[in-house]
This record gives C-alpha cells, structure tokens and sequence, in this order.
C-alpha cells in the first residue's frame, strides 16, 4: 500500500565537490562547495534554504555549515549514522516538509580522510577504551571495519562456496564503469587477476576488495513536489523509504551475519512506493567492500541467498551486463570520502535525469539507493523515480 508521503518531495539538485587528495580544505569547505553547486544545478539561492541537514566526521556539522554558509535556518539535523547518514537525512527532509517545518532542505557531507590520514589502521572515533570496541576488540589487533567484513566473507565462502574470483567480479565491475566517469579517483584498467593478487588486508579480503579513502564532498536539495516542479531540473522523486536499527557499532548481538535486516528495508521502500524489484533499472548499492555488494543483492532480493556469486558471474554488473549497477565506479574505484550513502542517491539521480554520458543506462526510470550504516548497525533502502 502506497504511503501519502510516497511522490512527496523531489531531489531537485545534486553536486560533488573537488574528489581525490584535496590538500588545503577542510571538509566544512567541501561541504560548502557541494551546496553552491547543487543550489545552483536546482536553481536556487542561498537564501532559499531553510533547512540543512549537514554530516561530517565531526560533530555540530549543520550548525557549522549553516553559518560558513551565512543561513539561519529554521530546521537542522546532524544525525550520524555511518553510510546510510545522508540517505536518511532525506527522509527526515521528506517528513520535516511534509509537516510544514521546512520548504528547502539542503543535505549535505563532507570529509578529508585521505589528506588527514584519518582511516590509517582501521580506527574510528568510537574507539576510546570506555567503548566495548575499546575494550573487547582492539586489544587483540582487529582492524575495523574491515575485520568485520572479513568474517563475513569467510561466513559466507564456508555457507554457500563463494569463491575469491566471485568478489573480484564486483571490483572490476566497478573499475569498467569509473573508466566511463571522468571525475572518478581511479581508471586505469585492471582484472581479475589482478584483485586476486593484490596483497591481504583481513583473510579473506585484499586491497582491492576495500573502498578507496579520499577527499571530497557532496550536497543534495530536497523540497516539495510542487516547488520542484518550477526548478531547473527534472524532478526526481522519492517514491519509498525505509530504514532499521540494530546496534551501536559492534555486532555482539547479530545472530546471524548475512542476515542484516536489509530485506525488511527493502519491502517496506517498494510496498511505500508501489513497486516491484522487477521494475527497478537504476541500482546504487554501498561497496564498501566486495562482500557488501554480493550479500546486499542477497538480502535485497535481487538474487537467492547464497546465490550471490553466481549472480555477479562474467561482469554481470558491469557495463553491458545483465544486472548493472554503481554505474559511478562506486566506493571502490570512483571514490570514498569516509562514508559514501550522498554519493549513492546522486548517481541514481543523475541515471533518472539522463546525465551520465558514456555511462548512462538505456532505461533509467526507477531506482534503487541501498546504504548501510557502521557495522550491520542500521540500513536503509530508498526508491527515487521520475
């Protein structure tokens, strides 16, 4: 049953900042460059924002941005998440103008991991030793996050027979599409082989089964169906939302790893928007990490559990083949500054509006944006139309 929110509000505008090593600014000024410019492919003036919902890697990021920005807005949210932060930022943004709290909403990230070192070693700012990963975790050399991928690819290899070529598919997939993208931070050709033989960070997980860490930056306008309707660009609509929460970070109490709480993300955004996975054409999923991808089309419902490997066989998801998706390079060849859900929902949006040249899909009517937050902490599935 659709929701009344469904068809709401529309993603009116979409910007990236500067993307790779972006020595001398600050991830407040990426944040900054990223809102002009998505302002500026709605349509729109500073002055025309009331609400912002700003996330970095530090804390009061909205307040921060609003005056860096020079805006006093009427409505802020800097909810933190992980991943998924600014994917659910836009269904905040959707229910705040619903209510009438707001008209234009600016969601934006922004972070300066590669130029800061910040990620060297796995560690993350839960870390402190009043912290159960303080305590419990990192006394005995477990790197984080990728640890924890980690077992699940070696849960997932011991369950179904997955193999190590099964997530290089996912690696080259996205390296032939970030050939296709002209911003992305890495195009130079690789292989299977060559995934297979770059060195173990966390057995069974190579290098080149990790998301890159850059620079970077990206924004998002969001207003009401009827004001996007008067912008610049195309509307694109959020049709669905939908999200879960489990835990704070570590996973002491998931019962079972490659079950995450996806699908239920995934039943309520299509039942919200009224449609099948049968008529998705766009799909944007988080890869963090090879294994990510391969069990998120699992728990989506896009191929059997288990069935994942298969499914991902002889470039399936790569240009030209019979499931495509993260048609921007993703996380694993187009960039990765910190946390990746903003850049996720601005692919999708540029598929639907028919803005991605070389990589553009033929059909790009539905999409599906997936995002997970921390460590199987949280999930949330969004479906956007035009």
């Amino acid at each position: 049953m659709k929701s009344s929110l469904s068809r709401s509000v529309a993603i009116a505008g979409v910007a990236e900042s500067d993307l790779g090593k972006v020595p001398g600014k600050s991830a407040l000024e990426l944040q900054a460059q990223a809102a002009r410019l998505a302002l500026e492919d709605a349509g729109l003036k500073l002055r025309d924002v009331d609400a912002v919902f700003a996330h970095t890697d530090d804390r009061f990021s909205s307040l921060q941005l609003s005056e860096f920005l020079n805006i006093r807005p009427a409505f802020v949210d800097s909810t933190n998440v992980g991943g998924m932060s600014n994917l659910l930022h836009v269904q905040r943004a959707m229910a705040a103008i619903h209510a009438g709290m707001c008209e234009v909403a600016l969601i934006t990230y922004g972070s300066t991991q590669l130029s800061d070192g910040s990620r060297k070693g796995g560690a993350v700012a839960a870390d402190g030793s009043h912290t159960p990963r303080g305590q419990f975790i990192l006394p005995y050399g477990h790197l984080s996050p990728i640890g924890y991928y980690a077992m699940v690819a070696q849960l997932h290899m011991h369950r179904y027979g997955t193999t190590h070529k099964d997530l290089a598919e996912v690696a080259v997939a996205a390296r032939r599409w970030a050939q296709l993208n002209p911003k992305a931070y890495r195009r130079e050709p690789t292989s299977i082989d060559e995934v297979m033989a770059s060195p173990v960070v966390a057995s069974p997980l190579r290098q080149r089964d990790c998301c890159l860490v850059t620079d970077g930056g990206g924004a998002m306008v969001v207003v009401s169906a009827e004001r996007a309707r008067d912008l610049r660009r195309k509307p694109v609509y959020v049709l669905g939302a939908a999200e879960t929460h489990a835990h704070h970070y570590t996973p002491f109490n998931t019962a079972d790893w490659l079950d995450t709480g996806v699908a239920a993300t995934a039943d309520q955004a299509f039942r919200m928007a009224g449609v099948s996975r049968a008529d998705i054409d766009v799909v944007q999923i988080y890869d963090h990490f090879t294994i990510g991808v391969l069990q998120s089309l699992e728990e989506l419902g896009f191929c059997p559990r288990g069935e994942g490997g298969a499914f991902v066989a002889d470039g399936a998801l790569g240009p030209g083949g019979r499931f495509p998706i993260n048609t921007s390079g993703g996380g694993l060849s187009y960039g990765h500054p910190g946390m990746f859900g903003m850049f996720v929902a601005i692919e999708a949006v540029r598929q639907l509006r028919g803005e991605c040249g070389e990589r553009q899909l033929p059909k790009a009517e539905l999409a599906l944006c997936h995002a997970p937050g921390l460590v199987f902490s949280c999930n949330t599935t969004m479906i956007l139309g035009v």
